[in-house]
């Protein structure tokens, strides 16, 4: 008699890449569709917000939210401050949503093994969040430097995860996990023209908050100096700047650190169409991960060798 086949202990880790993270839903529903459902969920960033949400088995209340989700109601829960310290989101809306939705969970009590990475503000160390408030970990996840308000966590301020590790196959090893799929979004992130969006189309944040801080500025000084304010060229805006300078820096750090510890399988949805902060755009996104995921289904299986 042959002996049983060990089945390897299978981990996810959803990477960064804000709105281009709703991808993950779509990869999580077409794995398990093909019967392959991770025990150990890993996420950094936007990875972390959808990671918890598998978690908690809460996948799907998200996926409906996200469906309805559009400009006006993205603004609703991003209260927007320009006194915040730190930033200029501080994130509390969205958390209490959720709270109020789904309630909140202790890390340590799921039924599913979850980490999620931030970044030590001071030391610049990597902290893998494993205990206690799977809704306050998120949110220290998802605090991108500049734009989020870095979260004071067991005495230590931190923010994105995605500064040190944006996908975090190092964690899923060293919680166990025997196969590991990673789930890598930036690689059609870069390359791309940097064009400033009308008022009614990419980047909801520049558009609001830069309009905020400058309108007032710009009435003050614009009959005093008009020649300040005759643009020869359309330049780049504060945020078209900041989320493609952290992109740079996650590639590199993405590929850098793959190398080294390359995951078992590697999947590249295609969201290059979809910008950064196009949160609104979930059916895409979502439809980019299914998409990936059923082209790539005997390569999944077979190095998962579970042919």
């Amino acid at each position: 008699m042959s002996a049983k086949k060990h089945k390897a202990k299978i981990g996810i880790a959803l990477g960064s890449g804000s709105a281009r993270g709703w991808a993950h839903i779509g990869i999580i529903k077409a794995l398990e569709a093909n019967g392959i459902k991770p025990e150990i969920i890993c996420g950094t960033s936007i990875g972390a917000l959808v990671g918890s949400m598998y978690a908690t088995n809460e996948l799907e209340f998200l996926e409906k939210w996200l469906l309805k989700l559009d400009k006006r109601k993205i603004v609703k829960y991003t209260d927007i401050s320009l006194l915040a310290a730190g930033g200029f989101v501080e994130g509390n809306s969205l958390m209490n949503f959720f709270k109020k939705q789904i309630g909140d969970h202790n890390i340590e009590d799921l039924d599913k093994q979850f980490a999620c990475v931030a970044t030590d503000l001071e030391s610049g160390t990597e902290k893998w969040i494993q205990h206690g408030s799977i809704l306050d970990a998120v949110r220290a996840s998802i605090a991108v430097p500049g734009l989020f308000t870095p979260v004071k966590y067991h005495n230590h301020w931190l923010v994105d995860g995605a500064l040190v590790n944006p996908v975090p196959i190092s964690v899923c090893r060293a919680l166990g996990a025997e196969k590991v799929i990673a789930v890598n979004l930036h690689v059609e992130a870069l390359g791309k023209p940097l064009k400033r969006p009308l008022p009614n189309q990419d980047s909801l944040f520049s558009s609001l908050i830069e309009r905020t801080m400058l309108t007032k500025f710009t009435n003050q000084v614009k009959g005093s100096f008009p020649d300040l304010f005759k643009e020869k060229q359309i330049a780049p805006g504060i945020f078209d700047v900041l989320t493609n300078s952290i992109n740079i820096m996650q590639d590199r750090i993405t590929r850098s650190r793959m190398a080294g510890d390359p995951a078992d399988v590697l999947l590249l949805p295609k969201l290059g169409h979809i910008g950064l902060m196009e949160f609104d755009r979930a059916e895409e996104a979502i439809q980019a991960g299914e998409e990936v995921v059923t082209l790539h289904m005997p390569y999944i299986k077979s190095m998962l060798n579970l042919d």
